[in-house]
Order: structure tokens, then C-alpha cells, then sequence
């Protein structure tokens, strides 16, 4: 199926994303699929169907999820990565019925997003990888301070948060970063001296938005 009328923004984290989406959805009037926007399905989750996804949302002990190796952490990223592009693929299937542009901050790989979406309608926006490994945690999301939390309840929180530090390095790593870079799409590097109006810009004239 190709989503004719939904313009898909992925790549890395810190890079401007979110939004972007959303500033493109105000000023088109069109709807705005923001981050994790899978998580409206949820709830109904089959843990058979999506063990990875079901993984958090049926943990009894949150600070399982700090212990494990960066190793187990990276590969489960990658398996939820896969999961969350299931549900995103379902939703949108009704989202884009609406005569509307959609404008979705996207989980879906790059592989997918070839199959079903315009090259014109993909844009990649990259940060340094080292940014979300070093910023991590400077963000006020509640879901990153909880899990900061944990990691201070740690009997030694310092082994805890190089731990999670190194799980971070191998998700933000070089080669995935070169794999995004070279994908085939559109490319929006970070630029701390490029306003929010500018990139908004950047994107509108790569979608040939008018």
C-alpha cells in the first residue's frame, strides 16, 4: 500500500523531529503523528504478538530493565523498532483516509518506507550520535527521569548509568547513523544556527508542499 497523501520524518534522535511534524501539521492543516504514536494501541497489545512492546508494559520490576547488558538492550531496541512499525503501518492505514496531509514522526525502517511511500515524501533529520548518548538524561521527558531514578537506586548508580551509557553508544552507533545517511532519502543534518522556520522551509519545498 502507498500512503500517498502521509510524509514520513525519521532518523536520529535530537535531531528535530517532533518538531517539525508538528510545525508542519499546523501550518498545512494536516495531522500531525507525533512520537511513539503506536502507544494509543497498547493497551490491547497481544504479549504473543508483541513480546517486545508487551516487555515494558507488563514489567513487575522496573530496574530489570536498567540490569540488562547493553548488548540485551540494543537488540531489544532493534526488535521494538520492528513491532512499533507494525502498528504504525495499521493506524495509518486509517489515518490517511482523511482528505488531509499526514505528517508522522516515524519508527518505520527505511527498507519499508522505499516500498511504501514517494522518495519525495521521506525526510531523514540526523544528529551527531554522540548527542543522544551525552544528552540522554538532560531532557525533562518523565519517562527518562524515572529512568534515571532507577539507576540512583542502584547499589552502585555510577556502574548503573555506564551500564545504560554503553547500551545507548551501540543503538547511536557510527554504522547505524552511516546506514541512515545512505538510505536513499533526503537528509536534514542538525544545525544549532538554523532556526525552526528554516528547516520547516527545507522540508516544505523537499515535499513540495506549497
Amino acid at each position: 500500500m502507498k500512503f500517498s497523501n502521509a510524509y514520513f520524518i525519521t532518523g536520529t534522535a535530537y535531531a528535530g523531529k517532533s518538531t517539525l511534524v508538528k510545525n508542519l501539521a499546523e501550518k498545512y492543516g494536516g495531522i500531525a503523528c507525533g512520537e511513539n504514536y503506536h502507544e494509543s494501541l497498547m493497551e490491547g497489545l497481544d504479549s504473543k504478538e508483541f513480546p517486545d512492546l508487551c516487555y515494558t508494559r507488563d514489567l513487575a520490576d522496573w530496574h530489570d530493565f536498567i540490569r540488562r547488558t547493553p548488548q540485551e538492550y540494543a537488540a531489544w531496541i532493534k526488535r521494538v523498532s520492528k513491532e512499533c512499525e507494525i502498528l504504525e503501518l495499521r493506524i495509518l492505514e486509517d489515518v490517511c483516509r482523511q482528505d488531509k496531509p499526514v505528517f508522522v514522526d516515524t519508527n518505520i525502517s527505511p527498507e519499508t518506507l522505499h516500498r511504501i511511500s514517494d522518495e519525495r515524501h521521506v525526510l531523514l533529520m540526523l544528529a551527531d550520535p554522540m548527542i543522544s548518548v551525552n544528552l540522554f538524561f538532560n531532557r525533562p521527558d518523565k519517562e527518562k527521569q524515572f529512568l534515571y531514578q532507577l539507576m540512583m537506586e542502584e547499589e552502585n548508580p555510577e556502574a548503573a548509568l555506564e551500564n545504560f551509557r554503553q547500551g545507548l553508544m551501540l543503538i547511536n552507533s557510527q554504522e547505524n547513523y552511516n546506514e541512515l545517511l545512505h538510505s536513499g532519502f533526503k537528509v536534514l543534518l542538525r544545525d544549532e544556527n538554523r532556526t525552526q522556520e528554516e528547516t520547516l522551509l527545507l522540508a516544505a519545498e523537499h515535499f513540495g508542499l506549497e
